[in-house]
């Protein structure tokens, strides 16, 4: 057994948190390079590549972005591990290329296009255990060396080993050493409530880790579906990369001239380097703009992750930051994929630029509260403001990129409360407390406004938001004194009926069209005990809960669309049946369906641009006819109508080119 100090052979709680902290580097290092060489991935015949070829190369990089997609729930899971030993996330890592002993001698990383020899340097990066894969040529390291020391130190220090599972495999054993000196509860000490997991955020690793057992399925996890897989491991990252390569060569055999990618620079930098040798220094006005902004809203991102680790759940800053910053990969992208075609400069003819994913100097959280959210807010301004300015050269990669940030900018601010204070430990404990819903405001005379028509009885006073109405009948057929259809003039009689059999009809209302305010002292509509999604037959999904619809409170029903065809999105406004839309109201039960171990609460619902619906939160979700078909805590539902695993997002939205505006 390796003795990691003079007098003790388990790693101390320093020691494991070092070496977590250069695993959560390693998986950060490993996401960059796979996302920079994806991005140089051609996109269009135009840019000189054959159709079918590039169907190959669109698929390769559908692959890369799904692989460095994994690279951050293996990340996320480090994160949570570090919390339950007590530690802080290291959200940080040395910019690229890394020095010789940042890592071991063969674990050599560094930005490059994608080209045969980045390919096979994924290759042997991912390979398994007692693989004979070489490295791609050119990632030789720069000198052999051996990490670590000589006999126990009390000092952490690297470690050597050969490939990233042993690495994993190392870490494992500690944490056992850990759990037996210390016990479980000693070892585990983190606040859980720290963590993230899958309520917050829709990723593999978004487990939260509470035990040793979960500590180790999230290092098995990590190993199994990528580094250090066995070689008949299907579908983790070596064979995937091994796939594309034996693609590679079939087309190159067919055509040598083939070329999948932009020549993007290898470690490209925004300033003269000191130490030029594997460098290129940006000297194109364009390209150092485009990645200027593109590490900006990459830092940016860094500090929001950092802060949602910093916030305990259920604070809504927790949630709204990690969005954020998850956010801002889809502006980074477009920015990252225009750099790759454009040239670095005149010092480097034969060369283009790229995103050079500068890290920031100190990603430690930002201390939890109102300047925190000013920070964000007005990094935001900034980085939408360069934006625009981008933007202005009429590349629609610009252009889209200044949507995403115009559109993150919104959403800040609708979300940062900037008088709310700080959460303290006793607020955080306090979940009903926090998850309350807003007193609702006194109702106004009888007014329309902002399309809600406001009818004050004398016991009670209706509300109408006919934006939201999608027909249902309830009102019309129920009381049909008090809703008058097909007339001129008033057509809203409060008092026309008993008023505890009105409430009864506004409660059977689906959509929420129809809210009310008692006015006799009597309690208002409350949240129901269990929070329901119903997927109705070929038509839109039907939810009763605590709403929070993109942050606001949205009452306690709703009827959102799920065909993809509505003009109110999100709210359903009949389209389906225009469109044909034909889609079963009686999903499978899924297989896994534990029980909840709270059914109700608020249930954050969040329309992601040009995608799914996002939603968070205790949730059953049941058929047309109540048959319960899953229970989650968080889930992404198909909004785009195509998904081939209604109710659930499978992703479909982007390959049919959904539109729709995001939270």
């Amino acid at each position: 057994m390796v003795s990691y100090s003079p007098s003790h052979t388990v790693p101390s709680r320093e020691q494991a948190l070092h070496a977590l902290y250069e695993a959560a580097e390693l998986e950060h290092c490993l996401m960059c390079t796979y996302l920079y060489a994806a991005f140089s991935l051609k996109s269009s015949a135009e840019e000189g590549v054959t159709a079918d070829q590039l169907e190959a190369i669109t698929r390769w990089k559908r692959s890369i972005l799904q692989v460095a997609i994994e690279e951050m729930g293996h990340l996320m899971s480090v994160w949570n591990i570090t919390v339950a030993l007590g530690g802080a996330p290291r959200l940080g890592r040395s910019n690229f290329p890394l020095d010789p002993g940042y890592l071991p001698a063969g674990v050599v990383v560094k930005l490059a296009p994608f080209n045969r020899a980045t390919l096979q340097h994924f290759i042997y990066l991912e390979r398994p255990a007692g693989s004979t894969e070489p490295d791609g040529e050119g990632f030789e390291p720069e000198r052999h060396f051996l990490r670590g020391a000589n006999g126990p130190r009390l000092t952490p220090m690297g470690i050597n080993y050969e490939t990233v599972g042993e690495f994993y495999q190392t870490l494992g054993n500690g944490l056992r050493g850990m759990v037996q000196k210390y016990g479980e509860a000693g070892a585990m000490c983190g606040d859980p409530a720290l963590q993230l997991s899958k309520a917050e955020v829709s990723l593999p690793g978004a487990n939260k880790v509470i035990c040793l057992k979960t500590a180790l399925a999230a290092f098995e996890s990590i190993i199994t579906q990528g580094e250090g897989a066995q070689e008949n491991t299907e579908n983790s990252h070596y064979q995937r990369f091994a796939a594309i390569r034996a693609e590679y060569e079939a087309l190159l055999a067919a055509d040598p001239s083939f070329k999948p990618a932009f020549p993007a620079a290898t470690n490209p930098v925004l300033r003269r380097p000191p130490r030029p040798e594997g460098r290129v220094w940006l000297e194109n006005e364009d390209a150092i703009a485009t990645v200027d902004l593109a590490n900006a809203a990459y830092g940016l991102m860094q500090r929001l992750l950092a802060y949602s680790y910093a916030v305990p759940a259920p604070d809504p800053d927790k949630c709204l930051s990690l969005d954020l910053g998850i956010g801002l990969m889809r502006a980074l992208a477009p920015l990252a994929e225009r750099a790759a075609r454009l040239p670095a400069g005149p010092s480097n003819p034969d060369c283009h630029a790229g995103v050079t994913f500068i890290t920031l100097r100190d990603t430690s959280p930002l201390p939890p509260g109102p300047s925190a959210r000013r920070f964000f807010l007005e990094r935001f301004e900034q980085l939408t403001e360069a934006a625009e300015r981008l933007s202005a050269s009429n590349d629609p990669r610009t252009i889209a990129a200044a949507a995403v940030f115009k559109h993150l900018s919104q959403q800040a601010e609708q979300g940062f409360d900037l008088a709310r204070p700080a959460p303290s430990a006793a607020v955080a404990a306090s979940t009903p407390a926090l998850a309350a819903a807003p007193a609702p405001a006194a109702p106004a005379s009888t007014v329309v406004e902002d399309g809600i028509e406001q009818v004050e009885g004398e016991k009670l006073t209706l509300r109408f938001e006919a934006k939201r109405c999608i027909h249902a009948r309830f009102c019309v057929t129920g009381a049909p004194k008090v809703f008058l259809a097909n007339v001129q003039g008033p057509w809203i009689h409060p008092d026309a009926m008993d008023v505890e059999r009105l409430v009864d009809i506004a409660h059977a209302c689906p959509s929420g069209a129809i809210q009310y305010q008692r006015r006799d002292g009597r309690p208002d509509e409350s949240a129901p005990p269990v929070n329901l999604a119903a997927v109705r037959e070929a038509g839109p999904y039907a939810f009763r809960g605590d709403l929070r619809l993109a942050g606001k409170p949205a009452g306690f029903r709703a009827t959102l669309c799920r065909c993809g065809a509505s003009k109110n999105k999100p709210f359903c406004d009949g389209s389906h049946h225009d469109v044909g839309f034909n889609a079963s109201g009686e999903p499978p039960t899924g297989t896994s369906n534990e029980e909840l171990t709270a059914r109700d609460g608020p249930l954050q619902i969040d329309p992601q641009m040009n995608g799914p619906l996002r939603v968070r939160g205790n949730l059953e979700i049941i058929s047309g006819t109540g048959r319960m078909v899953a229970r989650v805590t968080g889930t992404y539902l198909c909004r785009c109508g195509h998904s081939q695993n209604k109710p659930f997002c499978d992703g479909s939205h982007a390959k049919v080119g959904f539109t729709a505006d995001g939270a």
